[in-house]
């Protein structure tokens, strides 16, 4: 592609990150090569210099330098990934076809990097070529401390396909958590505003009626230990930043081992020392295919939930039919 361009946001890339509204729409654009593009300047939004991280707004024009791309990476142009990193990468494959790789990543382990961050997912995609010619490529992201269904596009034509599943919401995801204290009803929705906030050095975001973002979440409880324990399914309708942390502390119910937005609140002396992890886990996800079927992939509990499962007696599996949201 050659040229400059001027692309208008459209209402379905409302507060959408910079970053990902350039992976949803060039998903062939190397990451490095975005970055450098904003770093330099080249990149503008309403004709001002713009970091990865803006929120873009309705309307706004964004202006596209000349990108020059190739699908195809040589194998000399491979990041250099140890044997070790490689082995543990390829375990995480749950799924894989000729269009998607989707994996279960575990708490603990960022998506990208960053000043303090040094592994990633990220610099271990190259790893996950198998017999394809292209870098998998993120489609969405988990907190570093979030385990849980991932799902990597092989090529840019998936990546386009499945960038657009992703922003219309056609793509259905599960997130199965433990809670401290009990919801007022057994399933509901939660659809509360949320916006960023800096608070020591660290940022969070909250609930926020004149600035926040919509923010919808469903949920049901699916079995309680006790009056302060209970397992929630949790079915987000937008994808804002730390949605279900806030969401849950929003109506009393933190999330066990959520010391971030719980606070002392989210942790309950006698249960394992692995309840103070966080206990949420991306558990299922369901794709829209070709022919009106669903791809559905489950990961299973990550040990460190395991744990905390079988000391509070709870089942495998849930012992009713998961609510499946508020229409």
């Amino acid at each position: 592609m050659s040229g400059v361009q001027h692309r208008k946001v459209e209402v379905s890339d409302a507060d959408q990150r910079l970053d990902r509204w350039f992976l949803k729409h060039f998903p062939e654009l190397p990451r490095g090569r975005l970055q450098k593009l904003l770093r330099t300047g080249q990149v503008r939004v309403d004709g001002k210099r713009a970091k990865a991280g803006l929120r873009l707004n309705v309307g706004q024009e964004i202006r596209i330098p000349p990108i020059t791309v190739t699908t195809t990476v040589s194998k000399e142009r491979r990041r250099e990934i140890s044997e070790d990193d490689t082995a543990f990468v390829q375990s995480l494959v749950l799924h894989m076809d000729r269009d998607i790789i989707v994996i279960d990543k575990p708490a603990g382990l960022a998506v990208q990097g960053g000043s303090a961050t040094q592994r990633h997912l990220d610099g271990m995609l190259d790893a996950l070529r198998f017999d394809g010619d292209e870098r998998p490529r993120l489609i969405h992201r988990l907190d570093k401390d979030t385990s849980g269904v991932m799902v990597l596009a092989r090529t840019a034509a998936s990546a386009r396909r499945l960038g657009k599943a992703f922003a219309g919401r056609d793509v259905r995801k599960v997130y199965w958590a433990i809670t401290v204290g009990r919801p007022e009803q057994d399933q509901g929705r939660i659809n509360l505003p949320l916006a960023k906030n800096m608070g020591k050095g660290r940022e969070r975001v909250g609930v926020d009626e004149d600035a926040g973002k919509n923010a919808v979440t469903d949920f049901q409880v699916l079995e309680r230990a006790g009056n302060r324990l209970n397992w929630v399914a949790l079915w987000p309708r937008t994808g804002r930043t730390h949605q279900l942390r806030a969401h849950c502390v929003a109506i009393g119910c933190p999330i066990l081992g959520d010391g971030k937005y719980g606070g002392r609140d989210a942790f309950i002396e006698g249960l394992p020392a692995n309840a103070k992890k966080l206990q949420l886990h991306a558990r299922e996800i369901a794709i829209p295919q070709d022919g009106g079927r669903d791809l559905r992939i489950v990961a299973p509990l990550p040990s460190h939930m395991r744990d905390v499962w079988k000391m509070l007696g709870f089942e495998d599996e849930p012992p009713i039919e998961p609510f499946d949201g508020i229409d």
